[in-house]
């Protein structure tokens, strides 16, 4: 499984977006399957709501309900590792979509992620040390 940042499911829905092309080119990792979050999900849905209109954040939320995207959902506890992780970001500043696809990594035992996020997810670490590899950075230079 790959996870999939809000950035990236609005990179592919915004022909005009930078991202557009990267993410476009992405497509068939979908074939390995993606994961996200709710909270994730909640960012894409607004975006996409905002600048696209309602049917592009319907199509994605269809997706999910067939079951094309996964959505991983936290053990309770791990919310007080969420406020842990915002506390050590705090500078960038991290958000709770984005400390929830850490969570996702640090579950998965590996970052590899599909984000427009290069500053933050460049800076994150999962299990305090361990870094992202953004497929879509990768497509910029491959």
């Amino acid at each position: 499984m790959i996870i999939a940042d809000a950035g990236f499911f609005y990179a592919l829905a915004d022909a005009d977006d930078a991202w557009h092309g990267r993410a476009a080119r992405a497509l068939h990792t979908h074939d390995e399957g993606w994961i996200t979050t709710w909270p994730v999900l909640t960012e894409a849905t607004h975006l996409l709501t905002r600048w696209i209109g309602t049917d592009a954040a319907q199509a994605l939320l269809r997706d999910v309900a067939a079951g094309g995207i996964a959505v991983w959902q936290w053990d309770a506890p791990q919310t007080e590792r969420l406020a842990h992780l915002m506390e050590r970001y705090a500078s960038l500043p991290m958000d709770l979509a984005d400390g929830s696809l850490v969570l996702l990594a640090e579950h998965l035992g590996h970052g590899r992620i599909l984000t427009t996020d290069e500053r933050d997810f460049g800076a994150y670490r999962f299990k305090s040390c361990e870094p992202f590899h953004n497929l879509l950075a990768d497509e910029r230079h491959g």
